[in-house]
């Protein structure tokens, strides 16, 4: 017996986490050709993790069962692509990096009066990009500036249609809050819940569909978010990304990495480190 809602107990059943490499790279291009995903620079043993978890869930036991469960099923694929694409996060996750942001770069973006582009890169459901429309707001206000509001534009992509629309809606269960200071949520939030970002916190953010290692990237930004998504695609990938953000900054312009990535290779120097402890970087101006 297995408690309900649980994984199915299915005796010998083994995820593939090894072998059958053949029926791997068939499911991989059936994905790419239904659903426009492509897999081929993803780290396999992270891709074959996390199809396994779909696999364990309905209770296939090959590639080419859950291929066929595909077909019967295309509703499955959004199971899937939810979890290939790790759509988990927080309002003002990691909060300490918020607070060097508004320390050592929200100065440095507001200087002029061009306006500032922020580009959030996998935003899934946008909590991302909706904390740093508040963060900016907040610094505009406290420093009598609030006026400045419309200089802000901020576009989160992400691959998971389903993830941006659920961006665009703006309403989040409890566990998008956990890491949220109480003053914020009073201040930005309203109902909950689901809590709704207010109004003002959805204007100059916009999402996007886009693919982050083939689609176009951005230009001309002054600060790019890309945490915790580079560390699940392989090193020429990773370095490819790196070359695309520096391209798609403007110079001067900043880049923040999750806590567990690094920048490798050529990376190392294009940019100048801001804060290591916080991974925020810097394209040098020219």
């Amino acid at each position: 017996m297995r408690p309900p809602g649980g994984p199915p107990a299915f005796p010998g059943f083994t995820l593939p986490l090894e072998g059958d490499d053949e029926g791997l790279e068939k499911l991989k291009r059936k994905i790419e050709s239904d659903r426009g995903f492509n897999c081929q620079f993803y780290k396999e043993k992270c891709l074959r993790r996390r199809i396994a978890v779909r696999m364990r869930a309905r209770g296939q036991m090959s590639f080419a069962d859950y291929s066929a469960l595909l077909d019967r099923e295309p509703a499955e694929y959004d199971h899937l692509l939810d979890t290939l694409t790790i759509n988990v996060t927080k309002f003002f996750r990691n909060l300490e990096t918020w607070n060097a942001l508004e320390q050592h770069v929200l100065p440095e973006l507001f200087a002029g009066r061009a306006p500032v582009k922020v580009w959030s890169a996998g935003s899934a459901s946008g909590e991302e990009a909706y904390t740093c429309s508040m963060l900016f707001r907040d610094w505009l206000a406290r420093n009598g500036r609030a006026h400045e509001a419309g200089r802000i534009q901020i576009t989160g992509t992400d691959i998971d249609r389903r993830s941006l629309e659920a961006a665009r809606r703006g309403e989040y269960p409890e566990l998008s809050m956990a890491e949220t200071p109480p003053d914020a949520q009073a201040r930005w939030f309203t109902g909950g819940p689901p809590w709704a970002v207010k109004p003002e916190v959805k204007q100059g953010v916009a999402f996007e569909h886009r693919d982050l290692i083939s689609g176009e990237p951005l230009a001309g930004q002054n600060l790019i978010f890309c945490r915790n998504v580079v560390i699940y695609f392989d090193r020429e990938i990773q370095e490819r990304l790196f070359r695309r953000f520096h391209d798609a900054l403007a110079p001067g312009g900043y880049l923040v990495m999750g806590k567990v990535e690094t920048l490798i290779g050529e990376a190392r120097l294009l940019f100048r480190p801001v804060n290591n402890r916080e991974r925020i970087f810097r394209r040098p101006p020219e």
